[in-house]
């Protein structure tokens, strides 16, 4: 496909051509649909700049496609369909590599949506071609196109006599000429075959052994799996950092660079010698050659300008988790995937807690002698592996307490003062740096560590805790970070505290529905003067203040930083559904004062807010005349501000002084004349007091 690209880019000059290649062992961006389609619109929209008006056309504002939006496939997919309607006269030929590589009801999806724009172009006369390559599995019918069996063609066999003219390096005697013409054949045209074969036959002439090429070729299994089985139990030389090779490529959460995989597998093999690292003695030829001893040729560094180390075909990584190391070795037999996460994590446990670690980046002189992204650039040139280490830690422990390695220990042992400081090293944006106090609950949740939470955090108060943190509670951290998973954990837990409750008669969705989404997002911050609830009144969350108001694990009399409490903010927001809910808890204070002495009568009288008054007075628990510091009533509130239907409400009860006078010794009628509110007046004056 890679050729076909080049060649089309030499000979297609009036064409434009767009791309994608998925690729298994990259970031989520690479082995996703969603990146497929950002790919190929990005692509488009460089080489077409008047296609941008596709975002106005199909609705999105500017505000949608900032810098913090989270694009869905579904939006994705309706700005590429619009972009290439609107291709014109235009026309583009798109190359997609590697179905195989992605999750494949992603591809059954993605094909469903080019077979459609292949009939809404093909209608619309507008030329729009794609070409799609993928192995035989999974086989996914296209309705309309051209099959082209690749190993059916006649020059796929002349490649592979080409390739061996040029790679199999072992002379051109009778034997050498034998052994080319057998390898061809047992190849049975599997090219990955011939290229693992010929590195283990080129070996062996190296060390002189001309005579043996034949006997060991017979000996190679002509099946790819079997022959990479063969690969792994040739010797059971350094067995140890072999199968650790294998797992770090296989189930870290980002490809690593050859010098992370290092020092990785050194922090795993030889825990102690662990280091900075020596360039010297170290060089980067010495690393590439170690990796390519531990994984037995298995694995490989890629070319690009950031190196990163994969197998080298994608058949590797299937004989590796269907069979699994396993078949070769009993004792891998067992919760594959599980032992590797263990042992990963604890990879990483080894490398932050060596002692070279801790004293390099608690250098005093360093950090105050250079400026922090130089002094960050040192970090990262003497240990390599510390910032993945960090970041990949928790991840690792998540996945092995999901396949069964309980974490209740590493929980409770966790280093996380220590995992604050070098973390806080390397966060650019002091905004998002972690305080020394944080709970470690709150860093699983801000890291989507699902797992760990539902299985060593059980306690519901803790979520809901406000500590120092950027976000408040682990809770809204949680929000915060889209960390879906985590929030579902602590949402079912806080659910079943209270069955049959308003949380239960809804769908369990309150705190991940749309219009939170666009609340809690990367830049959100907790206001550390409101409590939970205060926060939710104030904002006016009414849904997550019920769900949260259900669990019954929350002080509703609890005031904040300004001695306002739950009741108090929602009648000053004018939020009824709130104060209904909160009038319904019995031990709720219906006439407590804030700093400034007002209570939830006196707000809501200020505010006008008429239904919250009734309400208030509804509960016969409330003082009509109560005054605040300014020795200002309710009454005296709503004349100020013209609230006639509050006034009434007021007058109504029969209980009210009308002529209460506040500290400048001004009376209702005195500031309803004021400020010229004549309906209210005519309610004050003293002959409509008179009995009816």
């Amino acid at each position: 496909m890679k050729f076909a690209l080049a060649n089309a880019r030499k000979t297609m000059k009036d064409k434009i051509l767009i791309s994608f290649f998925f690729n298994a062992r990259g970031e989520d961006l690479e082995k996703s649909t969603i990146g497929t389609y950002r790919s190929l619109l990005l692509q488009l929209l460089e080489r077409l700049p008047h296609l941008q008006s596709v975002f106005d056309t199909s609705g999105f504002s500017a505000s949608s496609t900032g810098a913090v939006h989270r694009w869905s496939t579904e939006e994705l997919k309706i700005l590429l369909e619009d972009a290439i309607l609107s291709l014109g006269g235009s026309s583009v030929i798109c190359f997609i590599d590697a179905l195989d590589e992605c999750a494949e009801e992603q591809i059954r999806d993605m094909i469903a949506f080019f077979e459609r724009i292949g009939e809404l172009t093909l209608s619309s006369g507008i030329r729009f071609l794609v070409c799609f390559s993928s192995r035989h599995y999974p086989y996914i019918t296209i309705k309309y196109g051209l099959d082209l069996v690749l190993e059916g063609q006649e020059g796929h066999t002349q490649d592979i006599t080409n390739y061996l003219e040029c790679e199999l390096k072992i002379g051109q005697s009778k034997i050498a000429q034998q052994v080319r013409s057998e390898l061809q054949e047992k190849a049975s045209g599997i090219f990955m075959w011939v290229v693992l074969v010929i590195g283990i036959l080129n070996k062996e002439h190296d060390g002189g052994r001309i005579h043996a090429l034949r006997r060991r070729l017979q000996e190679i299994p002509g099946d790819l799996y079997e022959l990479f089985r063969d690969i792994l139990t040739r010797d059971s030389y350094n067995r140890d950092e072999l199968v650790l090779c294998i797992q770090w490529v296989l189930f870290a959460k980002q490809p690593l660079s050859p010098e992370q995989l290092y020092f990785a597998i050194l922090s795993g093999v030889e825990p102690d010698a662990v280091a900075s690292w020596n360039h010297d003695e170290f060089t980067k030829d010495v690393i590439r050659r170690f990796i390519l001893d531990s994984s037995k040729g298995l694995a490989e560094i890629t070319t690009s300008k950031l190196q990163r180390v994969q197998f080298i075909h994608e058949s590797v990584r299937d004989f590796l988790l269907k069979d699994g190391l396993g078949s070769v070795w009993s004792d891998l037999r067992d919760n594959f995937q599980g032992q590797s996460h263990e042992r990963l994590k604890q990879c990483c446990l080894n490398y932050i807690s060596a002692d070279d670690v801790a004293c390099f980046t608690t250098s005093v002189y360093l950090r105050e002698a250079l400026p922090r992204d130089a002094f960050n650039k040192i970090i990262t040139n003497n240990f390599p592996f510390l910032e993945h280490a960090l970041c990949n830690l928790l991840y690792h422990a998540d996945a092995a307490e999901l396949y069964g390695f309980t974490q209740i220990d590493f929980c409770r042992n966790f280093p996380l003062s220590h995992w604050i400081k070098l973390n806080n090293l390397f966060v650019k944006d002091s905004l998002f740096k972690h305080t020394e106090k944080m709970s470690l609950l709150y860093l699983l949740a801000e890291r989507n560590m699902a797992n760990l939470i539902r299985e060593v955090y059980r306690s519901p108060l803790s979520y809901l805790e406000v500590g120092n943190e950027l976000y408040g509670p682990p809770l809204f951290a949680a929000m915060a970070t889209r960390s879906k998973e985590a929030v579902n954990v602590m949402e079912n837990v806080l659910v079943n505290l209270s069955p049959g409750s308003r949380s239960h008669e809804s769908d369990h969705q309150c705190l991940q529905d749309q219009s939170r989404i666009q609340s809690f997002g990367r830049f959100f911050k907790f206001p550390h003067r409101r409590t939970v609830l205060s926060y939710l009144a104030e904002i006016k969350d009414e849904r997550m203040f019920a769900f949260l108001l259900d669990t019954g694990r929350l002080d509703v009399n609890e005031k904040d930083r300004d001695g306002q409490t739950p009741l108090l903010w929602a009648a000053e927001k004018g939020c009824e559904t709130i104060v209904r809910l909160l009038l319904e808890v019995d031990t709720v204070d219906t006439d407590v004062n804030d700093t400034n002495g007002q209570t939830p009568l006196s707000w809501a009288a200020e505010k006008g807010h008429d239904k919250i008054v009734e309400l208030l007075l509804k509960t016969n628990k409330v003082d009509v005349n109560t005054q605040d510091q300014s020795k200002s009533t309710p009454l005296s509130w709503a004349a100020r501000n013209g609230a006639k239907d509050v006034v009434k409400m007021l007058l109504d009860t029969g209980k009210v002084d009308v002529n209460a006078k506040d500290q400048y010794g001004q009376t209702p009628l005195w500031w309803a004349a004021r400020n010229g509110y004549e309906a209210v007046v005519k309610m004050l004056q003293p002959s409509s007091k008179l009995p009816r």
